[in-house]
């Protein structure tokens, strides 16, 4: 069995490029079968900046630290990609139509626990998730120019993230799903 293709995306989840691969690039490849020979994960934190005493500034403004936490969450919460993924998609895809703050109707849309969130939230653990990101994302080689910043095996797509399927069909050494 030859290995999966590693794909990580760092973003942020108010930018609306990050937004548009998300729904309109990663959620093709659960359409077309590819995830299936792909490690996808994604790393929601992008431009923001750690300031003094650890609070995180979003380059997007603070409603994009919440949803970046949000995101965080899930992603902690719901390892398994077929269940975060959807759900971080939903949120994409109200950031797209310039409804972000509808975000929280995606709980009902995928069936997960609103409350999972909530205690991650209110608890400061998603805080904590988001530090480890800005951990990861800053200590990024190359460093990140800008987002989404998509690492295929270890190197960065650049401008050419939107070819990811392409990238992703090279890199596998195996045979490619139908």
């Amino acid at each position: 069995e030859a290995d999966k293709v590693s794909v990580e995306l760092y973003y942020e989840s108010l930018c609306p490029y990050s937004a548009n691969f998300i729904v309109n690039y990663l959620d093709k490849l659960f359409t077309d079968g590819l995830i299936d020979i792909v490690d996808l994960r994604l790393i929601p934190y992008g431009n923001a900046r750690i300031g003094s005493n650890e609070t995180i500034s979003c380059q997007h403004g603070p409603y994009e630290c919440v949803l970046n936490t949000v995101e965080a969450c899930a992603i902690d919460a719901w390892p398994n990609l077929t269940q975060h993924f959807p759900f971080i998609s939903c949120i994409e895809s109200f950031v797209l139509a310039h409804e972000a703050t509808e975000w929280k109707t995606c709980f009902e849309k995928t069936s997960l626990e609103m409350k999972v969130i909530g205690n991650c939230y209110e608890s400061g653990y998603g805080k904590k998730l988001e530090l480890q990101y800005a951990e990861e994302t800053n200590s990024l080689q190359p460093p990140h120019q800008y987002v989404p910043w998509v690492v295929l095996n270890g190197q960065p797509l650049y401008e050419n993230y939107e070819n990811v399927e392409e990238y992703i069909c090279k890199a596998y050494k195996g045979t490619l799903p139908q």
